[in-house]
Parts: C-alpha cells; structure tokens; sequence
C-alpha cells in the first residue's frame, strides 16, 4: 500500500487522537442514577465515559474499539475508571459507585486489592462504596482465575455487578462462576415487559435465581410508568433508566413526585396475558416422525415389505434428491396388493405408480394453528394420509392427522385455563392468580362479577353465531372502559365475566359499562323485538314464555384490607353479589356495602339487596 492509502491514513489519524485522549487525559464522565424501590432514593451512580465531543471517539464503544485495535485497551480503561472516580467525588455524589469493567481487567496489577485500595482512599473513597460492573464484551477463557480475582477483592469489601445479564457470550455461566452481588438486566427485556408474557416469565425467572443467589437485580432501561410497576411487583430491588433519571455530567440528587408516587403506588400491576404471546405457541416439529423414506423408483413391492415392517407407519414420503414429491399411505398399498394379479403386474413397477403427487408438505417451524388450517384447506384425505414435514425445503419427516387432532385438544384444554379461545381474554387461571397477588399485597380492590341476563333464550332463537357476537360484544365494552394498567378483565367462561378493579372511579366505569351496552345491543335484535321489548319462545314443556331482550347484570364487592383474605371468599361474595344484581329487571349494578370480613357471610338479606339495587339499575 503506498503512504496516501485512506485506510492507513484513516488508522494514524485514529491512533493519534487515542494518543491525545490519553496523554491529555480528555474523557468526560455521566452519571445516570440507580434507584432503590426497597426504601425509594437514589441508591447510586453508574460512572458512563464519552470520548471528546469534536472526535470520532466520542462513542463509548468507539473509543474500545479503537483501543483494542492499538493495544491500548488497558490504559484506556484505567483512565476511564479514574476519571469516574475523580469527577464522583468533585460532584459529591453519594451513594455507591457503579463503574464498567472488561472481566479481564480484574486479573491486571492496577485492580489488584492492595494497589485499588491505595487509589480509592487517595480520592476519599472505601471499598464499600464501588461496584465494579464486569461488562462481557468477549469470550472468557478462565473462569476459575476470574473468580479468584473477584472473591479477593470481595474480601477488601468491594462488591461486583454482571452487566446487561442476556445479552453476552456466556451470562449465566458468568453469573454461577462470579457470584456477584448485583445483577443488571439488559433493557431489551424491560422495554416493552407490561405487554410481553415472555419477557416477564424471564425477568421472573432471572428475580427467582437472584433470590436464591444471594443477588439484587436491577432493572436497565426503564422508561414506562408500567414497565417500573411490573418489576417493582415482580420483587426487582433496583431500576435504571430514562423514567428515574437521565445520563448527565451533574446527575439529579433526588426523585421527582411522579416517580416516588410511582414506586409508592399501592395499586398491584397488571401482567400481560399469555395469550397474547405468539411466540410461544407450538408447532409442526412437536408432531414430527421420523420416518424412512423410498424414491420414486422404488418397486411397489419393497414399499409394501418397508410398511409391514414399520407397522406404526401410516404413510411414506416419495423424496427425490431429498425435497418430497409424494407421498405413499398404508391403506392405498394395502387395498391395491390385495388386489387379484396386483403384486404379480406392478409388484417391480415404481412406487411413483401409487403415490399421490400432491401431498401436503409443510416447514418444520409451521405455527400448529396455521397447520390445522392448511389441513382443513386441502381437504379430508389430508387428514388421513397426514403430511410431509420439511425445513429449509429439505425432507425431515412425516406428521399424522391423529396427532394433530390430540395435539389441537390437548392446547384447547390448556387455553381454556390460560384464556378464552372465544375472546381470547385472560381464563379462569390468570384469575385465580391476579386475585391472590392482590390479597397477598394487602391492597383494595373490587371484585366485579358480569352475567349477561336471558341469554340462553336469545342465543335459542337468534344461534350461536349472534350469541357469540352478545359474549363478544360485552367483552369489548369490558376492555374498553378497563384501565388496563390497573384492571384485570378476566372471562370465566359462556357469558360470565370477572373484573378485578383498583380504578378509584370503578362505580362510574360500570355505569358507562350497562349504559352502552343497552345501547349498542340494539344492533344484534330484529326490529320487532326491539320495539316489543322481547319474543316470545317455547320453554321445556311446550308453552310460550315472552323473554325479555338480554341485558347485563354486575355484582361488585370491595376488598379492604382487613376484609376478605381468600380467592375464594372473594369470588363467592361476587357471585352473590351478581345473583342480587340478576333479580332486577334491566341491566343492573348491585354493590355489597357490608364489611364482608372473615367468618361473615358476603350475602346479604333479600330486602336490603332490593332497596339497594333500586339506585343501582341503568
């Protein structure tokens, strides 16, 4: 390369300025606070390096690289880890020290105890008050030097943190091997968690290893009132992020109103519903078999001999240069060779004679819900012969008609308990347990019991798809007067509902809940009942009984503190509470006034229910 080469021009003028950065000591230092939701403060400063503003440095993860490519990624970090501390201290910051470090420098000199405890008490500063947090930008090759390093200097009472844990090369061996004292989630899995069932199932999972570790999570990335609240309930001793404080050379000392009355808030968060997860729903490779597979120019009769031999098979798959071109199913061999003269005239001939030409073939990551729609698509023979199963266009086995059908059930029953297939609303499950997680907090709520009224008469008359469209009907109005950081909107299952309020103007949500609910149900009658007010079907015994259009009945009962501290004891008061509501004419709001404590039964006399619910009826 001659001298003008841009790339070894581009390399020098970066080498200089990595000089200039060093030798002039030109780094600045951010600080971004930690907060404690134990006891609600500032619990300390994550220590952030830019390079200098008018240099392509600027960037943290610019100016290692850089150092890297040099060599000089050791003084860089040192340098780095200096000014941090020197700028802390200028800013009388206080609280704990949070500093990023590559793991591989705790096994240079410089981090050594004797010599790091010299640094920190030249700048005022004790062990006690740094973290250092071991960022994993490459592999580890030596675990176990590591972890010597780290319990020497756990010994002089400095503490460590695991930066970004899901994020680099091997987080949790690093987690088991360290030990450290804090743990820090990467943000991609705090963006986002109050609407993402995954998400939350691996924050929980990370919260319950932390537990038993001996480890404090934090929380990077938090930027949502919603997101603060499902860790906070979620156990997450500490949060980082946009929402509680900003990067800044002079950080904020305290927490805005907002923030404390969010950390503070006695309302329970409301989990996302696993129904709302896409990613976790299973797919063709459950129902995969592997199967041997014969090629267009096998004889007929070595095919027949491969099917009494596998006789769990119920099909073959005809591949070519391994992408399937058909498919060979036990009953057509069967009925043919049993045939007069059949074995004798094509017996040698090629399987090709047999197969069906046009099988289903379907990838090995196909949704099982997708599936089921392909077969329905293709016909009732598909279903018999079953499928071919592939990946990447490439054979991988065959799928049965059977299985699927076991494998649809067998979800159908799960997502009964997990959510409504009809309004795919969270099911009895999630109920149970959003009601024991606000018993447990020892928050107040209301428990809400919807029943729609008449309904077996209109779905009689009017079938199953206008009854369906009734259910779906009040679970939209449901949903829509719900806030859905705060309530938890449940459907029990047929037309009865459950609603876990902590809204302060719950009262003023169901009114507007039965007002446009006799207003929009209007559209799913014929105008001759509407004017009528019913219609009039045959009961059991062969009479004509008018019934009244449907309408909707809700029975709440608040939960206080020192009242009802079982699941069921709260849903048992609902369904009295919803059965007082159901004995008034139109749709109607009952709410059980009396303290219903232990011991107390939650139904209270008929006549007090009647005079009550008068002020209550839409």
């Amino acid at each position: 390369m001659h001298s003008s080469d841009p790339l070894i021009v581009n390399l020098a003028s970066l080498h200089s300025a990595l000089m200039e950065v060093i030798a002039r000591q030109r780094i600045s230092t951010l600080f971004q606070p930690i907060v404690d939701m134990r006891q609600p403060g500032i619990y300390g400063y994550e220590a952030l390096t830019r390079g200098p503003s008018d240099s392509p440095l600027h960037a943290p993860l610019a100016l290692l690289r850089a150092a890297d490519r040099f060599g000089l990624a050791a003084e860089i970090e040192q340098l780095c880890f200096e000014q941090a501390l020197r700028n802390f201290v200028e800013r009388k910051l206080v609280g704990k020290l949070f500093v990023n470090l590559r793991p591989v420098r705790l096994l240079e000199p410089y981090f050594q105890p004797a010599n790091l405890g010299r640094v920190l008490k030249s700048y005022g500063l004790s062990p006690q008050d740094l973290i250092l947090e071991l960022t994993e930008s490459e592999p580890i090759e030596d675990y176990a030097e590591l972890a010597q390093a780290s319990e020497a200097l756990r010994q002089i009472g400095l503490s460590v943190a695991m930066d970004d844990l899901g994020e680099g090369f091997s987080s949790l061996r690093l987690w088991s091997e360290m030990k450290p004292a804090y743990v820090k989630l990467d943000k991609h899995f705090i963006a986002g968690l109050n609407q993402d069932p995954v998400k939350l199932q691996f924050v929980r999972s990370m919260q319950q290893i932390a537990d038993n570790a001996n480890a404090l999570i934090i929380a990077e990335g938090v930027e949502t009132a919603s997101e603060l609240a499902i860790v906070r309930d979620l156990g997450v001793a500490f949060v980082q992020g946009y929402l509680v404080g900003r990067p800044a050379a002079l950080p904020t000392t305290g927490l805005a109103p907002e923030v404390l009355q969010n950390i503070g808030r006695g309302a329970i968060s409301v989990f996302p519903s696993v129904a709302q997860s896409q990613a976790s729903q299973p797919c063709a490779r459950m129902l995969l078999i592997e199967a041997p597979v014969v090629s267009p120019t096998t004889p007929s009769e070595q095919v027949l001999e491969l099917m009494l031999k596998h006789q769990g098979l119920h099909a073959l798959a005809v591949v070519k240069d391994d992408v399937p071109v058909g498919i060979l199913t036990r009953p057509l061999l069967l009925d043919r060779f049993t045939r007069i003269y059949t074995r004798e005239l094509y017996g040698k001939k090629p399987c090709s004679v047999f197969m069906d030409k046009d099988p289903l073939v379907v990838d090995i990551g196909t949704r099982i819900a997708d599936l089921s729609e392909l077969v329905v698509m293709k016909g009732k023979q598909a279903f018999t012969d079953g499928f071919v199963i592939t990946e990447n266009g490439h054979y991988r086995g065959m799928g049965s008609g059977y299985d699927l059908m076991r494998i649809i059930t067998e979800m159908q029953v799960v997502a009964a308990r997990y959510a409504n297939p009809l309004t795919l609303l969270p099911g009895n499950v999630p109920i149970h347990e959003h009601t024991d997680r606000l018993l447990t907090a020892g928050v107040e709520f209301v428990a809400a019991h919807c029943d729609l009224d008449h309904f077996k008469p209109f779905n009689d008359i009017y079938g199953y798809r206008k009854g369906d469209a009734m259910i779906q009907l009040v679970a939209r109005l449901l949903a829509e007067e719900c806030d859905p950081g705060l309530d938890f909107l449940g459907h029990i299952g047929g037309d009865d509902f459950f609603i876990l309020f902590q809204s302060r103007d719950w009262q003023a949500r169901c009114r507007r809940i039965l007002d446009r609910f006799d207003a929009e149900r209007v559209a799913l009658f014929q105008s001759e009942h509407q004017l009528e007010g019913g219609y009039y079907s045959e009961d059991r015994r062969g009479n004509l009984v008018f019934h009244p259009l449907v309408s909707l009945s809700i029975g709440a009962v608040p939960v206080r503190r020192d009242g009802l501290c079982q699941r069921h004891e709260v849903e048992r008061a609902a369904a009295e509470a919803k059965k007082l509501a159901k004995q008034q004419a139109g749709s109607s709001l009952f709410i059980e006034r009396r303290e219903c404590g232990k011991g107390v039964d939650p139904a209270p006399d008929c006549a007090r229910a009647a005079a009550q619910n008068a002020t209550e009826t839409a």
